[in-house]
């Protein structure tokens, strides 16, 4: 064949965007941008969790109770070769799917560290005296209810969390008009809890601990470092040292969701080294990209590439500390924690036998804790602060708010059911401190409610 008859196929045309739009398309986008804003509502995540619970609650306590508990304890196996892995749905609930919200604990925490609430101790200090007050008060309030007896007081750091989900989707349910300063107030005090929290199941709640597993784990550590310093930035990538870290302390005899705590607390708040500011990196790949295009020939190739980059320097636009918990926390919200609360919150009352002392005790020990000792905990270590000229309260805060905060942060849902279940093995004292927990989460989030719509007004002065 003559070489001047062959005929090259047309480079490919820019594909052109129809002006027309249907009509589904358009009902399509407006769902999804309302749905979008609702995953981003504190109060809306605390009301599906609180679904979740009911939910629980119900099921356990139907006539299909029964499908409830053997769904949990479904068994779950992985087989590779000679390696094989058996555990339950609980396990993978409680003990994998909760690292990704430790996660976002650690990364909160990594955050307020570097810029926040916590970045001095000025900063921290009257959150900090207020937090100490509502972690020590609630434990020595369980501890003077159940008297000597070891089994109970094994379950002293139950009422010591604070669920920050739950307590600033209450407090959003305020308005608009509560001043900031109580909201970070509150966050920061919560968020001091989390540390202590994880402090106490990572001390207290712990295994005896094998030197193996600090092996495998620093090994993680190491990854973690290595993959940073090579300035890789896809999250995903990190899943391999993160599940180094992870398998590391189960094997400590830690509580191996502390994995998230870790990583967390590793995650830079910084953007990436480069050449030229993201910024700048992305706008002259859009840039060249939109020249291929508006010339009616673009290369496939060049422009994927366009693309990617614009896309890697949009990335980098914000520190992972900031970028990831935004990314992640739809999924934590609306995923994990409702999740665990399904399978968690669900305590079949015919099972608890409160007339029996142990039990008994615990729920009340539990409740009276919460509603009790986590404001009266909070209000005297902040009053004593202030007054003796440690701390002094920030502007728009009045002590009408920390009441209100104390009042708020009895609600331990999510943590104390965790810790609950590492306190308790038994049965019965572990359903009973479920009950407590939910009761006194409860009894804190009307009281919460109750005082601050009838102090709103009083709120707003300072």
């Amino acid at each position: 064949m003559d070489p001047q008859t062959i005929v090259q196929a047309p480079a490919p045309s820019a594909p052109q965007n129809s002006p027309r739009i249907p009509a589904l398309q358009t009902a399509t986008e407006h769902m999804q941008a309302k749905i979008a804003h609702l995953l981003h509502i504190e109060s809306f995540a605390g009301m599906v969790l609180m679904l979740a619970a009911a939910a629980a609650l119900i099921w356990a306590n139907s006539s299909n109770a029964e499908s409830y508990f053997a769904l949990w304890h479904a068994p779950v196996a992985m087989t590779l070769g000679p390696w094989s892995f058996s555990t339950d749905l609980h396990f993978i609930v409680n003990d994998v799917l909760m690292t990704a919200f430790f996660l976002v604990v650690g990364m909160e925490i990594r955050r307020e560290l570097h810029n926040g609430a916590l970045a001095s101790l000025r900063q921290a200090s009257l959150p900090l005296m207020a937090a100490i007050g509502g972690v020590a008060m609630p434990a020595l309030i369980y501890v003077a209810l159940v008297g000597g007896d070891k089994t109970l007081l094994n379950g002293w750091a139950i009422p010591t969390a604070t669920d920050i989900a739950f307590a600033v989707g209450v407090l959003a349910l305020l308005g608009r008009n509560i001043p900031s300063s109580l909201r970070i107030f509150l966050l920061a005090l919560a968020i001091i809890d989390d540390i202590v929290a994880v402090l106490i199941i990572a001390f207290f709640y712990s295994g005896g601990l094998q030197a193996i597993g600090f092996v495998i784990a620093g090994v993680g550590v190491l990854l973690v470092l290595l993959f940073n310093r090579m300035g890789i930035a896809a999250a995903p990538l990190y899943l391999l040292p993160g599940a180094v870290l992870w398998f590391g302390l189960l094997k400590t005899g830690a509580h191996p969701t502390l994995a998230g705590v870790v990583l967390g607390l590793m995650t830079p708040v910084f953007v990436r080294p480069a050449k030229q500011p993201p910024l700048i990196t992305a706008q002259a790949a859009m840039r060249k990209a939109s020249e291929q295009v508006h010339a009616g020939k673009p290369d496939p190739q060049h422009l994927l590439q366009d693309l990617r980059t614009a896309q890697s320097a949009q990335r980098d636009l914000l520190p992972p500390a900031l970028r990831l918990p935004m990314i992640l926390h739809p999924w934590v919200a609306f995923g994990v924690m409702p999740i665990f609360a399904l399978a968690n919150a669900g305590v079949q009352f015919s099972g608890i036998d409160l007339s029996a002392a142990a039990p008994q005790t615990t729920a009340t020990a539990v409740l009276v804790a919460l509603v009790l000792g986590k404001p009266l905990g909070v209000f005297l270590c902040t009053w004593l602060a202030v007054k003796s000229g440690l701390c002094s309260l920030p502007q728009g805060l009045n002590w009408h708010g920390v009441l209100l905060v104390g009042l708020l942060a009895g609600i331990g849902f999510t943590m104390s059911i965790f810790v609950g279940g590492l306190a308790f093995e038994d049965a019965a004292l572990l359903g009973a401190s479920k009950l407590g927990i939910l009761a006194g989460s409860a009894f804190a989030a009307v009281l919460g409610l109750s005082y601050g719509f009838a102090a709103r007004k009083r709120l707003q002065r300072n």
